[in-house]
């Protein structure tokens, strides 16, 4: 994967420049550079705020969603329900490995006290099938939900930071609290998976290495 910026930002201006801007005017910003651009989700418990956003703005952005294999049924329910009502470009990439053979080899979902366990089950189920969603649509810029508040790592970040893969990461809702978020989902009466586990994270406050990797 590349490790060298395609497109020439001065990202400190940049975020200057958008400090002020909706999240809706950073994703026209995002999209007016012109360059090859994918929208990620983890189809969590409030995806639906990013996924309406950028459809809202353009339904033709490709939207990867990296399945693990490891959702619960309300989270498949309210997926369906999202990709058919925002009409959106989804691309589903899913682990080379179902779920129930790296259960029976593995012995199950290690925890994040198994170190090297935890790592290994971390790349198959989401950081290999994302490397390649990123070699079949080689992005420039990747918009992303995170919020600075949810980890540590994500304070050291901005509304546009460059990812260390030399793509564009552009956050709309970076500096959203949990307020904003859930005022936004009630505005626009969004679905909400209430019932969301991520087994590469497992507790709120982790990365689950999108955002982290080499």
């Amino acid at each position: 994967m590349r490790a060298v910026p395609v497109l020439d930002l001065d990202l400190d201006s940049v975020n200057e420049a958008l400090r002020d801007a909706s999240a809706q005017e950073i994703v026209r910003w995002a999209l007016a550079l012109q360059a090859k651009t994918i929208a990620t989700t983890s189809m969590g418990r409030n995806a639906a705020v990013m996924l309406h956003l950028v459809s809202e703005v353009d339904k033709h952005v490709p939207t990867i969603w990296v399945d693990t294999g490891y959702n619960l049924r309300d989270t498949y329910i309210v997926a369906e329900r999202l990709i058919r009502d925002l009409e959106l470009n989804i691309h589903v990439y899913s682990p080379l490995m179902t779920s129930e053979r790296r259960n029976a080899i593995m012995g199950g979902v290690p925890t994040v006290d198994e170190e090297e366990r935890h790592q290994a089950f971390t790349h198959q189920v989401k950081l290999e099938p994302f490397a390649r969603a990123l070699e079949d649509f080689k992005p420039e810029i990747w918009l992303t939900g995170i919020r600075k508040e949810e980890t540590e790592h994500r304070q050291s970040l901005d509304i546009v930071s460059m990812d260390s893969r030399g793509i564009i990461k552009v956050a709309p809702i970076f500096n959203w609290s949990e307020d904003d978020v859930e005022a936004y989902m009630e505005q626009h009466a969004l679905p909400t998976c209430r019932h969301y586990f991520d087994p590469t994270k497992v507790h709120d406050g982790r990365e689950c290495g999108l955002h982290t990797a080499a």
